[in-house]
């Protein structure tokens, strides 16, 4: 008989290729509704990026189709995101469900490139997405996200100020930048920076976000321990190009990281090669190759994927168009996407993990 329980009992195979349980376990499959042949139902998925949304779409339809009587198979989609287990010794933010850390052990690697436009892809899926720039002495992110001339409100709350963040491209975003001149040198010490950075956390006004997403600054220092401290962190990533003394560098924040008890989601590799303008079909090795794949396999931690540099890549963050906004056909925004919902799938792995 075609019913409910018999298009339950045909989806109850069919898993989630990341997690690797069944969608009806993990009441994934909801709403169940049958008429004159037609099978509606909603697929709840565990983040708006998932890379595998289409394949696993296909393989409800396929298994629900073997049923007699079936005609159409329609499939609702939306997401839930799982919420990251909070730690006794770390303080979670009210609304903020996972805090991902976009870090590298040494500047110039296209670090903020990276988590501006990770942040603008996941919010590109639909997910609510926030941006702290814990790059407290070099806050770029507002120029990236063509926020540089914005005004961010203060008000006043029971623990002291509170931060309005700036909002483009589908992105909360707090920054030094914005509390500064433009010109103006940030002189501070260890406890100074603590600080700053303990407010942008709990004294904004982030509302409900999926994914948080903090730009570090570069190396192991006062801002990678305060927030591992701090805060449950979904995990950190740690970007590198190929070249030998980026590497060397990229290992030391990882195992920073880990030492710290944060997950570590993967590498990205930067600057992997260059596509020149004139030439799309060419690709050239400047900083080394396959450099990211190496140390993520001494290391034991996944290659999340490989950015190629192109000149409208440092275009759109000169002018505050991200490339996933201002080019997202190009061979650098594809990889950043496809990095985001990497991110975004072992993120939700880990956070039903720990539940």
């Amino acid at each position: 008989m075609l019913n409910a329980d018999s298009v339950l009992e045909v989806l109850r195979p069919v898993q989630d290729p990341e997690l690797r349980k069944s969608l009806v376990e993990l009441n994934m499959i909801r709403n169940v509704a049958i008429a004159d042949g037609t099978v509606s139902f909603t697929l709840v998925l565990t983040t708006p990026a998932c890379p595998l949304r289409e394949f696993i779409v296909e393989d409800c339809q396929r298994a629900v189709k073997t049923l007699p009587g079936v005609q159409e198979v329609k499939v609702e989609v939306t997401a839930e995101t799982p919420h990251q287990k909070s730690l006794p010794d770390r303080t979670g933010i009210e609304g903020v469900k996972n805090i991902v850390a976009i870090s590298s052990g040494k500047g110039g690697v296209g670090k903020s490139t990276v988590a501006v436009n990770v942040a603008v892809a996941l919010a590109q899926a639909g997910a609510k997405v926030g941006l702290i720039d814990a790059d407290i002495y070099g806050p770029n992110a507002p120029t990236m996200l063509g926020l540089a001339d914005a005004q961010v409100m203060v008000s006043k709350g029971p623990q002291g100020d509170i931060l309005e963040p700036a909002f483009n491209h589908g992105v909360k975003l707090v920054s030094m930048g914005f509390l500064i001149d433009p010109d103006q040198p940030v002189i501070w010490r260890g406890p100074m920076l603590n600080g700053i950075i303990r407010q942008f956390l709990y004294q904004t006004q982030w509302g409900d976000l999926d994914y948080l997403i903090v730009d570090m600054p570069p190396g192991t220092g006062d801002a990678q321990l305060t927030l591992a401290q701090a805060v449950p962190m979904a995990g950190a990533v740690i970007v590198t190009t190929p070249q030998t003394v980026a590497l060397l560098d990229s290992r030391r924040g990882l195992k920073m990281f880990q030492q710290m008890g944060v997950p570590v989601l993967g590498i990205v590799e930067n600057m992997s090669y260059f596509i020149p303008p004139d030439m799309p079909d060419r690709q050239y090795d400047i900083f080394g190759s396959e450099g990211g794949a190496k140390a993520a396999q001494e290391l034991g931690v996944p290659l999340l994927g490989c950015v190629p540099l192109e000149i409208p890549l440092r275009q759109g963050g000169d002018r505050g168009l991200p490339i996933t906004v201002g080019d997202p056909e190009s061979a650098s925004a594809k990889a950043l996407k496809a990095i985001a919902q990497q991110i975004a799938a072992k993120v939700s792995v880990a956070a039903l993990a720990s539940a």
